[in-house]
């Protein structure tokens, strides 16, 4: 029996079946669940193009295509429709990521006439929670940035971004996407941050991606000084108490296999793993 396929650019109309697309992972898929939840389909608000994968008519599987290429719920056929769509248009993100068996697959066919990479991280355990542990306390430093102390948390991230990535996110523009960035966490009431007596961020996260179903955490740092003081367990339940609580009854992560201080951080506060991602660096 034949079988119709194709890819193409989904538009504004497309949004209820793209979603239901995206609903087949809550967790997983939060973080561009989030972006079309707040911007649609239109690619000027989306920041990038959401390719389609159709099999006989039905729309199976997504790819956002901005600044990161991102497969979502992607078949083996969907993911090789992606990588023609992605080597005919060139590269035009800095990395690729999300679910590892999809990306790795992605990033093998894209690799001959995009390669090399910068770096690639093959497994980042994708880790969950529902609850709060019964077994460590919540730092009660630990509290939301004001918008007043951009100039306080900004040093931090970008310490925390170059440390993680391996370029500084002030490269290129100056900064202006990243601190634009930044200053809508804070503003959304999504930062959070532990200052010492002298002012200084000594640890730091944020709540990402949300939607009713998930949130997602990320930029968790430790200032190298103050590391080694069991400060991230508790510094992670804080968050978690106000994610769980303000933002959505999931709550998800995920980190650098070789990371193992913060790998044990998270399993503390009771986050478990559920999976894995790949990153593709550019």
């Amino acid at each position: 029996m034949l079988t119709q396929t194709t890819t193409r650019v989904l538009e504004p109309s497309d949004l209820d079946a793209a979603l239901a697309v995206l609903d087949r992972d809550p967790v997983a898929n939060a973080f561009v669940t989030a972006r079309v939840r707040i911007a649609g389909l239109d690619p000027w608000r989306l920041g990038g193009e959401m390719w389609g994968w159709y099999e006989d008519g039905m729309l199976q599987s997504l790819c956002y295509a901005g600044a990161n290429l991102v497969p979502i719920c992607a078949t083996e056929r969907a993911v090789r429709g992606f990588a023609d769509r992605a080597r005919r248009a060139g590269r035009r993100c800095s990395s690729i990521v999300g679910p590892a068996e999809p990306t790795a697959r992605l990033w093998q066919l894209l690799e001959p006439s995009w390669g090399p990479a910068r770096e690639v991280r093959s497994h980042q355990p994708l880790m969950v929670t529902d609850r709060m542990p019964a077994d460590v306390t919540p730092d009660p430093y630990v509290r939301r940035v004001r918008k007043d102390e951009m100039d306080t948390i900004m040093p931090a991230c970008v310490a925390m971004f170059t440390e993680e990535v391996g370029v500084s996110p002030l490269a290129g523009d100056g900064g202006l996407l990243y601190q634009a960035r930044v200053a809508e966490l804070v503003g959304s009431g999504r930062s959070f941050a532990r200052l010492d007596e002298h002012g200084k961020v000594v640890f730091k996260a944020e709540i990402g991606a949300a939607t009713d179903d998930a949130c997602q955490i990320q930029g968790v740092w430790v200032a190298p000084e103050y590391r080694g003081r069991g400060l991230a367990a508790p510094g992670m339940a804080a968050v978690l108490r106000y994610a769980l609580a303000d933002v959505a009854p999931v709550v998800s992560l995920y980190v650098n296999d070789f990371n193992t201080p913060a790998r044990a951080a998270y399993r503390r506060v009771g986050f478990q793993e559920v999976g894995a991602f790949m990153s593709v660096l550019f």
